[in-house]
């Protein structure tokens, strides 16, 4: 089954450093430059950008390498939490 993904979509992959995580930034579905390195993707088999959750880093790989992830429930929770107390306060 082929992986697809979108923009915002919150992944995590390996690199050489360990498993890092992000947010896709960029769908490219054609080649294109990056780095100095010609990164082939066409509409079968795109290729994404993904800026890590830890640094400015942007990396570029393809929906193979990549695992969705969900966003940080406690993260979510407290966004809610605010809200609420927001409205309830006016």
């Amino acid at each position: 089954m082929k992986k697809e993904f979108k923009i915002g979509d919150h992944v995590k992959w390996n690199s050489e450093a360990g498993e890092v995580s992000g947010v896709i930034v960029n769908v490219h579905l054609e080649n294109f430059d990056y780095k100095g390195y010609t990164h082939h993707a066409n509409p079968e088999n795109p290729q994404y950008e993904i800026k890590s959750d830890k640094s400015d880093h942007i990396a570029a790989h393809k929906g193979n390498a990549l695992i969705k992830i969900k966003k940080n429930s406690k993260r979510c929770f407290y966004l809610l939490f605010v809200f609420y107390t927001f409205v309830l306060s006016h």
